[in-house]
């Protein structure tokens, strides 16, 4: 990941590799190979075959523009139908890929039966736990007019997690927008980050129109679904069609100061 490629070091295949070997040193994939056991920070209780408790379900695409950093579903049915309609854009690890892939809950490589009646066995769990987990959506990789990543990534992304945490344990605040809600700049943890106000803004803008696009995108993509889809999916996006209609042209989280409830 240096500018400049080092004298020597071993590749993704574990054999040495030199700048001029004419191999590549890494696989665009290959990090999918590494034993998750092998994280220092992962929960000694991960695999614990009695269960562990579920309090989110976080969901990520890579989009580079109109979606926002993250934001958090309205409830239950909302945040299937958010995860279900999750896309990535081609990146260079995908070979053949088309421009805007769809992947609901990142499992289409995975389901052995058909989607449609996946999706239902998720709403079944809305409709069985009094409780079910909060259901958020993030997106990393929006960029500016100029093609730069808004986003720094990588550790930071720790900040985003942190608000996730903070909304499902009570102590977490949020805005209502058109897609969900969504935290303020003052409900993210700053510390240590130099991160212009002005680019948090527009990192969390939603557009009217490209909303619009994007709500006809997944009428596109549930056609192929015929009449195994959910009906609720159907409602979930005639209401995103509405509460967009009803939005501003380019909806944006408020810039003023909000006075806080006392604690």
């Amino acid at each position: 990941m240096t500018d400049t490629p080092p004298a020597h070091l071993i590749d993704w295949k574990g054999e040495d590799w030199t700048p001029g070997c004419g191999r590549p040193a890494a696989h665009a994939n290959a990090r999918f190979t590494a034993p998750a056991s092998q994280c220092p920070s992962i929960d000694p209780e991960w695999e614990n075959p009695a269960g562990v408790p579920i309090a989110a379900f976080v969901f990520g695409g890579r989009m580079s523009k109109e979606m926002p950093l993250v934001f958090q579903a309205f409830n239950w049915s909302h945040g299937v139908y958010l995860a279900a309609t999750m896309g990535s854009e081609a990146t260079a690890a995908a070979i053949g890929q088309a421009a805007m892939r769809r992947d609901p809950m990142a499992m289409l490589p995975f389901c052995g039966y058909n989607m449609a009646d996946y999706f239902s066995h998720w709403l079944n769990v809305g409709r069985h736990v009094a409780n079910p987990p909060r259901i958020f959506r993030t997106n990393w990789f929006r960029k500016d007019e100029n093609g730069k990543f808004m986003w720094p990534g990588f550790g930071e992304n720790m900040r985003v997690l942190k608000w996730i945490v903070d909304r499902v344990h009570g102590r977490g605040y949020a805005v209502e927008s058109p897609i969900g809600w969504m935290p303020r700049h003052d409900d993210i943890t700053w510390d240590g980050l130099d991160y212009p106000p002005e680019t948090f803004y527009d990192l969390m803008a939603v557009g009217r129109s490209a909303g619009a696009a994007e709500a006809h995108a997944h009428e596109e993509q549930f056609d192929a679904f015929f009449d195994r889809l959910p009906k609720e999916f159907i409602f979930e996006r005639e209401l995103l069609r509405s509460r967009l209609w009803r939005s501003p042209e380019r909806w944006e989280l408020a810039r003023e100061d909000v006075v806080r409830p006392a604690a």
